[in-house]
């Protein structure tokens, strides 16, 4: 018999596995077929017992006799037995067993599907018992067309013998005798194919056979095959055309061939190689040399040849392409990290410019630093563009940053504007059209050494807005049409981001003339305090923090400062209403604690309204602080006088009001200052010998939250002091608590030689902090006393007869401060008011005049009611006195105090 490391060996082995397989198919089929049979006759023999039970005659009375177990249980076994079934059990409809072949289970509930049965079907199923796979029939019992019982019969299927296990053992005889017959088959092919194939093993065969293969089917790889005597043995078409080979190279010698000396080195070196390199020609082919006799096989080489030149171009292509993907993740990165147009200009031409060409610029129509949006419709010429951005490795050779010009029609910039599409030049010197319209600037170009150039659109949402230019020097490779692609998708995103700039900018300015319309333009003229302030707001977003100074009468000053919690329109829009509401509110002259109380109900009201405002008008795609607070860079100076404002963006969505507010009344007759603060920092007071101490102040709840009273501190001020007012953002920010801001803040007031202005810069310098995420609120009130020679005032007795004397005494006061002018009118308003306050008021009547920018005249009684302007009927004989005095004086009006009230009017001072 042949071996089995031969051919004919191993087909022996094949057809006796073949046979042998067979055996064991049919076999296994054999044994299906018996199941089945063993199945069908168990499924057949339960259901005939079950049959015959149920429709034997006189059962449906047996079921509805008093006793059924007792009559039925010997028949169901009887005929169990006849039947050769394991057990037959009759039952009721409910399934309660009337027989069984263990009597202990009668009058137990059946085990098995009998819901078929009870509609008048036969069920058979087969379950897995305790002792093996059974079949089982359950038949209803009719009765005039009712189920009145059921019968079921079940039988193991291991009692069933089939047919097929007869023929099991002839199937075996018959298998051993084709497996004979086979091997006798197989040994006489075997003799006859070793003859064939001269005694090859599987191994020889396959060697020859992959020879001939490589040169059927391995058409793009050449293969040489070297013999012994460094004859060529075989060469495929491919190694002809790479190496050049003649039509009769077989049997040729390789140093006969003409080829280079590094080739037939090769070939005939019988030497390892992979992939070495060799250059035939203008190709580069890569080589793999191997010896053919490490496995026994004849002495030689077999060489295989691969023109690697258009590898090496792709391999090229494909990192270009990977270049291009960096610099595109680059630029989503580093474009676009702020929303300032000429700084995110720059970031295009910075990251362009280190990875892709020699010199980026960027052009922009002047609408669009603006924040405006350029006209819409196509152009039919280029607008008047400005500079705003270049980089490059040398000096421009056109037009600087911040030079606004108009491309003439010829130049490639212009045609981007009229087209909408971008324009490659890949050699300037070839533009003839762009040298004879623009040949000044074009030669500007050319003598710098700029040789090729993409110039771009900057175009989102449908509008253009400019054009990016992107050069190459003539040392560099010239720009083509596959640069064109990732010029195009650099500008494409750097325009989304201008885009976004530049509605930023127009939104920015929005909240600018919003915020400067709500805050202070100045300060009001008064002599009580030497006031200065600053303001910076957030560096994103527009704030809700507010200060305030209003003159009062008696040459009084309110010094206001508060803060609405949040940034946006919807924070900057109560911080007006709140500033409008508390100058109303100081008009009443209300203490400062009662003018928060009614601050505070405001407040409230302006929450239910946002309450319902939202529920109704629910607010939808509103940006946040957040969304603006990595895209904007302002400049963080001080300002002073008007406030100059960073906004973010107009968008902002309702939201409950929450803010805090300390409103402070200075008197300079007294030197006395009431305050009073709703969740506000606490006042910071300097005393003239530099003692820094922050008001011990009831804090009060925030506005808005009611339920509990303001308190009001008077504090008596020695000329000099300064009064400090702050929100929250100088003292606390996230790097610092307020415990720690205080301290330097303290540190910072500690010399109160320093006037108001430079006490400012100071607080701000010591306490700003680098990136502000909430607005800055400084006031500094330095207090004066007026001068005691500029006060008179005396009692007047409840005696209308006292009016004369009182009037005597203004008019000697009043010549004695050189004001004899103001004397017939000064006399008038005090004898009005004098003899009101006699003829209506209870008690003790003081008269007090204040020299100070204004004759401020008051008069003081014990009564709360105030007199009321009116008009006089010809037949009334009074109700004319308060109408002549609103005629004299440029404002009057009432202060009300615990006991009493004071009428006030001021007259100007010529």
């Amino acid at each position: 018999m042949a071996s089995v490391r031969s051919l004919a060996g191993q087909m022996f082995v094949l057809q006796a596995l073949i046979i042998v397989l067979l055996i064991a198919a049919a076999v296994a089929a054999l044994a299906l077929l018996a199941r089945n049979d063993r199945f069908q006759a168990a499924r057949a023999r339960s259901l005939a017992a079950a049959e015959s039970f149920a429709h034997a005659p006189g059962l449906p009375a047996v079921l509805r006799g008093p006793n059924p177990a007792a009559v039925l249980q010997p028949l169901a076994e009887a005929a169990r037995k006849a039947g050769g079934v394991d057990f037959i059990v009759v039952m009721n409809r409910d399934g309660i067993r009337y027989s069984s072949p263990r009597p202990e289970r009668i009058g137990k509930k059946f085990i098995g599907t009998i819901g078929p049965s009870l509609a008048g079907h036969v069920t058979i199923e087969s379950l897995q018992g305790p002792v093996g796979e059974e079949m089982q029939a359950v038949v209803p019992v009719l009765d005039g067309g009712r189920v009145v019982g059921m019968v079921a019969s079940g039988l193991k299927i291991s009692k069933i013998s089939g047919s097929a296990d007869r023929l099991l053992p002839l199937l075996i005889g018959a298998g051993a005798g084709a497996l004979a017959l086979a091997t006798a088959g197989t040994a006489l092919v075997s003799r006859r194919l070793r003859r064939q194939t001269h005694g090859l093993g599987p191994a020889e065969m396959t060697r020859m056979y992959e020879h001939h293969d490589a040169v059927l089917h391995a058409v793009r790889e050449g293969v040489v095959i070297v013999g012994d005597e460094g004859r060529v043995v075989l060469a495929n078409d491919e190694a002809r055309r790479l190496l050049a080979l003649p039509p009769d190279v077989e049997g040729r010698q390789v140093d006969s061939l003409d080829l280079d000396a590094r080739t037939t080195e090769l070939l005939l070196s019988r030497r390892d190689a992979s992939d070495e390199v060799i250059p035939v020609g203008d190709r580069l082919l890569a080589v793999n040399n191997r010896s053919t006799d490490r496995h026994g096989g004849p002495p030689g080489s077999v060489a295989t040849l691969r023109d690697s030149t258009e590898l090496r171009a792709l391999a090229g292509k494909a990192a270009a392409a990977q270049d291009r993907l960096r610099l595109l993740y680059e630029a989503s990165v580093a474009v676009g990290t702020t929303l300032d147009v000429t700084r995110t200009a720059e970031e295009l031409t910075e990251v362009a410019a280190r990875r892709f060409a020699d010199y980026v610029t960027v052009d922009l129509a002047e609408p669009v630093l603006r924040g405006e949006e350029p006209p819409p419709g196509a152009y039919t010429e280029a607008p008047e563009l400005r500079r705003v951005a270049l980089s490059g490795t040398f000096t421009h050779p056109q037009y600087r940053v911040g030079e606004v010009y108009r491309y003439v029609p010829a130049t490639p910039m212009a045609t981007v504007f009229v087209s909408e599409r971008p324009v490659l030049v890949p050699d300037l010197l070839a533009a003839s059209e762009w040298l004879a319209g623009d040949p000044e600037r074009t030669r500007i170009v050319i003598e710098h050494g700029l040789r090729s150039l993409i110039t771009v659109p900057l175009k989102a949402r449908g509008v253009l807005m400019g054009v990016a230019n992107f050069w190459r020097k003539r040392e560099s490779p010239p720009l083509e049409e596959d640069d064109l692609t990732l010029a195009e998708e650099l500008a494409a995103r750097a325009a989304v981001c201008i885009d976004n700039a530049r509605r930023f900018t127009r939104e920015h300015s929005m909240a600018v003339a919003l915020q400067r319309s709500l805050l202070p333009r100045g300060l009001p003229e008064q002599t009580a305090l030497d006031v200065a302030y600053r303001y910076l707001p957030a560096r994103t977003g527009v704030g809700g923090d507010w200060f305030d100074v209003i003159p009062l009468p008696g040459a009084r000053v309110a010094l206001v400062v508060g803060d609405v919690v949040g940034h946006g329109l919807h924070a900057a829009a109560t911080m007006g209403r709140l500033r409008t509401a508390v100058q109303n509110f100081s008009t009443l002259d209300l203490p400062p604690d009662e003018l928060l109380a009614r601050l505070d109900d405001l407040v409230a009201r302006i929450d239910q309204d946002t309450a319902t405002d939202t529920a109704v008008h629910p607010a939808v795609g509103t940006a946040t602080d957040a969304d603006t607070d990595t895209k904007t860079d302002t400049d963080s100076g001080i300002e002073a006088g008007p406030a100059t404002i960073e906004a973010g963006p107009a968008t902002d969505e309702l939201a409950i009001t929450g803010a805090t507010c300390l409103y402070a009344i200075y008197d300079p007759t007294t030197g006395t200052c009431t305050m009073a603060r709703a969740g506000h920092p606490p006042p910071a007071v300097v005393r003239p010998d530099g003692t820094v101490e922050f008001t011990e102040l009831p804090a009060g709840p925030p506005l808005g939250v009611g339920s509990l009273p303001f308190q009001a501190v008077e504090l008596r001020l020695p000329e000099g002091s300064s009064v400090v007012l702050y929100t929250d953002g100088l003292v606390e920010d996230r790097e610092r608590d307020v415990d720690t801001g205080l301290e330097i803040l303290g540190t910072a007031l500690a010399r109160p030689s320093r006037p108001p202005e430079e006490t400012c810069d100071v607080v701000i310098s010591a306490l700003r902090p680098d990136r502000r995420r909430d607005d800055i609120t400084l006031l500094v009130a330095r207090t004066r006393l007026m001068d005691p020679d500029r006060i008179a005032e005396w009692d007047v007795p409840p005696d209308p007869s006292a009016v004369a004397g009182a009037r005597a005494e203004v008019t000697r006061q009043l010549t004695g401060w050189g004001l004899e002018e103001q004397a017939f009118t000064t006399e008038l308003i005090l004898s009005e008011l004098i003899t009101n306050a006699i003829r209506y008021a209870p008690g003790p009547i003081k008269v007090r005049l204040l020299y100070d920018r204004t004759l401020i005249c008051e008069v003081t009684d014990t009564s709360s009611t105030s007199p009321h302007l009116r008009y006089a009927a010809h037949e009334d004989e009074g109700g004319r006195g308060l109408f002549l005095i609103a005629q004299l004086t440029e404002r009057w009006g009432t202060r009300y105090f615990a006991r009493g009230k004071a009428i006030w009017t001021e007259q100007a001072v010529t």
